[in-house]
């Protein structure tokens, strides 16, 4: 999880794997049909299984390993653990549970750097590695970056300083929101980025939201707290994006660009955005080394597993409406002043749409608007929800952004509860139609995921964060497509009672 397989996950989308080596998978996902979807795909006997975890207690990847081991034992039952590898810090229970079970090997992470900075670690290069990507090359672009940014070099020179200096003035102006726009061969590194920026900077009321995955608008759907930043690779120039974001800097807006010569590139620019974020944090007065949110909502999902140990079930509140196949979810004081906005309108549309726009009508200059899915990270559910992050960021001129839980847990979710208090949540949840079990726990994935939603919702409330939660009940598809339906009457009705 985060910083453990984004890394991965980054390489597994911009290199082919070479010929004779390990084709790469990531699976940071506890929706059962994510771990059922791989599963088909594995011929598990011919599998190498990475346990990758800093602290060697995560336990969404625990959770993994317990149950691919249970599945290979059914094949091979006293040599399963010739199978896994476990890739953690020294003397963890992670690594004294690969000695008990025979692992095939540990691979040591060095303690003193954070998951999120690992990158370059063990973490991310025993997987890359395996699938026979030229390590050499990606390690040698960190190594001349590292040097470029070393502490004989300047300010003024030091790439790394240098950004970390705009990141921070841009955020300390207002412009808290960097905006990637990014060549599609490196698309993924948006992602690592995004959890590199937003659990270092989030804390303390401060914090840079990075915005990954929205579609360059015109300047008149952006509000003054953005800082757009490009990177795009020498050989996709042509594909080119630059027309857009010349608009948007005619019109004020500061804009960072960057071209790297090839994918190896990206080697210098972890090393490059790892020194500008360190260097943002200590500049906006903050530790861009710790994360004290993110236990919150793992201390939150522990108690509540509690709770279904005991009970047997998890807590569940009362929808305050239903529309079709959704439910809507949120406080009293959000479905107050949503009846107020309906008779201010003096509309007739359903309860659960007119909650929506008056939860989005909270939206003022400079806040944003986060999706929080727990399903599945299908691309067909992704299509749907960038169409909802469109029709809210045009419609208000917000920042929106994207995260499919429990994986932002680990990234965005530091800065949701840690950072300003900005956002505007939507929690999205759906009911799984299959299930798997946890092998020697009383609880599911489907349980797992489930207390790890409702912890979260528990942490943001606790920190008096705007949040409502929709269900969409089993039938995501049909339950999205009315989500973007009632987002779009939403919006259309925050904008009426704005004017």
């Amino acid at each position: 999880m985060g910083g453990s397989s984004l890394c991965p996950d980054v390489c597994r989308e911009t290199f082919e794997t070479a010929p004779g080596y390990l084709e790469l998978e990531v699976l940071d996902s506890t929706v059962p049909a994510s771990i059922a979807h791989l599963e088909k795909t594995l011929d598990l006997d011919k599998t190498l299984f990475l346990v990758s975890s800093k602290s060697g207690g995560t336990a969404e990847t625990l959770s993994f390993y317990k149950y691919f081991r249970h599945q290979l034992e059914k094949i091979e039952a006293d040599s399963a653990g010739k199978n896994f590898v476990a890739i953690t810090d020294p003397a963890t229970s992670l690594e004294k549970l690969a000695r008990e079970q025979n692992f095939r090997r540990v691979f040591h992470g060095t303690p003193d750097i954070g998951g999120r900075y690992s990158a370059l670690s063990n973490f991310g290069m025993v997987p890359a590695a395996l699938a026979g990507i030229d390590v050499r090359g990606l390690l040698g672009q960190a190594q001349r970056m590292a040097a470029e940014c070393g502490p004989g070099v300047s300010a003024k020179e030091n790439p790394g300083l240098k950004l970390g200096a705009i990141l921070a003035s841009a955020a300390r102006s207002g412009r808290d929101k960097a905006t990637f726009f990014l060549s599609p061969g490196i698309r993924t590194f948006g992602d690592w980025v995004e959890q590199l920026i937003a659990e270092s900077t989030g804390k303390e009321g401060k914090g840079i939201l990075p915005v990954v995955g929205e579609t360059i608008g015109g300047p008149e759907v952006y509000g003054n707290d953005r800082l757009f930043v490009q990177i795009q690779l020498d050989s996709e120039v042509r594909e080119r994006i630059d027309p857009r974001l010349d608009a948007l800097k005619a019109a004020g807006h500061p804009v960072v660009s960057f071209t790297i010569p090839d994918t190896l590139a990206l080697g210098q620019e972890f090393y490059r955005w790892e020194v500008a974020t360190a260097t943002a944090g200590s500049l906006l007065g903050i530790n861009a080394f710790d994360q004290p949110n993110v236990q919150e909502s793992k201390d939150n999902t522990n108690r509540l597993l509690g709770e279904f140990r005991g009970k047997g079930k998890l807590p569940e509140s009362d929808a305050v409406t239903a529309a079709g196949d959704l439910k809507l979810y949120c406080d009293p004081a959000t479905r107050t002043n949503a009846e107020k906005l309906g008779k201010r309108l003096g509309n007739s549309d359903s309860l659960l749409e007119t909650c929506l726009a008056g939860f989005l009508h909270e939206a003022r200059p400079g806040d944003y608007v986060a999706l929080m899915a727990y399903l599945e990270p299908a691309s067909a559910y992704k299509a749907m929800l960038r169409a909802v992050r469109m029709q809210i960021r045009d419609a208000l001129r917000v920042a929106t952004t994207l995260g499919f839980g429990p994986r932002f847990l680990h990234s965005t979710g530091q800065l949701h509860k840690g950072g300003p208090a900005a956002g505007l949540f939507i929690q999205i949840t759906c009911d799984d139609p299959e299930d798997l079990p946890v092998p020697g726990e009383p609880y599911t994935f489907s349980v797992l995921k489930r207390a790890q939603a409702l912890g979260d919702l528990q942490s943001l409330q606790s920190r008096k964060r705007r949040v409502i939660r929709i269900h969409l009940g089993e039938k995501i598809k049909s339950g999205l497509d009315q989500l973007l339906k009632a987002v779009e009457t939403a919006v259309g009705k925050s904008r009426g009672a704005a004017a």
